[in-house]
């Protein structure tokens, strides 16, 4: 009789490897309208009921439109729409002499005072077509202020991580009219508004409570 031996395999087999734990989700990004501190409120919109706020030339932010940017990580969108202001007159409509080119400049500072970004709206005006709104609370027939918005420019700008509250303040404002140009910078002058103004951000991550050590007490 013949025996065959058989060679035994005894290599363990390997366990598979383990799958990586999947990263984190990352945090969704929140769009909402900031805390907003306004010097020299413009008014409500008599059809839209959107707030417009002054803003005025000046060197100190502490003096500017205060936005107020919550926690947040990484870098903060913000937007806004910036206007033009008009004196209005139907007299000079009528007459065909209300034509006006402005051209507003105003910027976007950290409170350290750094000019993180500059803004310029520019537009004409004409007749009442070319206003955004009418603000209530005027004295007039109509219960709307002489004063009013016009032209609109969307902006976006980046703000930097590491600021907690930017102020916008106005530049200058340069004015053609029929009678001729003019050139406004004196602080304290209300040169352009903005309105609908949002932030978008990721939020900061909450920090959990630290846990207090509880002592042993002895009898």
């Amino acid at each position: 009789m013949m025996t065959i031996a058989i060679p035994a395999f005894s290599q363990a087999r390997k366990p598979p490897a383990r799958k990586p734990a999947p990263p984190p989700p990352a945090a969704a990004l929140k769009k909402e309208a900031p805390e907003i501190a306004c010097p020299t409120p413009l008014g409500l919109g008599v059809k839209t009921k959107t707030a417009f706020c002054d803003v005025l030339t000046g060197r100190d932010p502490a003096g500017g439109v205060l936005i107020k940017l919550p926690p947040h990580r990484g870098p903060v969108t913000l937007t806004f729409d910036l206007h033009n202001r008009h004196t209005y007159s139907e007299e000079q409509v009528k007459a065909g002499r209300a034509y006006s080119r402005y051209t507003a400049t105003i910027g976007v500072l950290a409170m350290d005072n750094t000019l993180i970004s500059r803004a310029v709206v520019q537009n004409e005006f004409r007749t009442s077509k070319d206003l955004v709104e009418r603000i209530s609370g005027g004295a007039g027939p109509a219960g709307v202020k002489a004063v009013a918005p016009t032209g609109t420019e969307s902006i976006i700008i980046t703000i930097p991580e590491a600021e907690n509250q930017v102020s916008v303040l106005g530049e200058k404002l340069a004015v053609e009219r029929l009678d001729g140009a003019a050139t406004y910078t004196q602080p304290g002058r209300p040169i352009a508004d903005i309105s609908n103004v949002m932030i978008e951000y990721k939020p900061a991550p909450v920090k959990k409570p630290t846990p207090v050590a509880r002592g042993r007490t002895g009898r």
